[in-house]
């Protein structure tokens, strides 16, 4: 079985890190980090991810216009991602909240509630 690419753009260094780990214990996954908004767009156009995880604050380049910059794209746009965010609080969120049309996961986020969005989002 040929692994899924996952793409995890977020500024936060260990959290990114947390994540590849979490994911590469699976054995399903490829994993990379891009901690750079601003580099998000080139950095999928060459991995080609089956889902992309994307930080809403970041420093350079936020999350949403990330995310719309994709959406714009012809052959980016159908790329599932999913919002990690500390801006709002895990009570705000739940199984169907969104943003901008993108499902929404509340930092601090738990290893199960990565790996059903992840399927969740890759069956849709």
């Amino acid at each position: 079985m040929e692994k899924k690419k996952i793409l995890i753009v977020d500024d936060e260094e260990k959290f990114g890190r947390m994540i590849k780990m979490l994911l590469d214990a699976t054995g399903r996954y490829d994993v990379k980090i891009e901690p750079r908004g601003a580099q998000a767009i080139p950095t999928v156009r060459l991995f080609k991810p089956d889902l992309v995880f994307l930080d809403i604050s970041m420093p350079d380049m936020d999350g949403a216009e990330v995310a719309a910059r994709l959406k714009e794209d012809a052959v980016l746009k159908a790329i599932p991602v999913i919002f990690l965010t500390g801006m709002v609080l895990r009570e705000e969120t739940g199984p169907h909240s969104k943003i901008g049309g993108c499902p929404v996961l509340a930092k601090p986020v738990s290893a199960d509630e990565i790996m059903q969005a992840i399927e969740k989002n890759l069956r849709q």
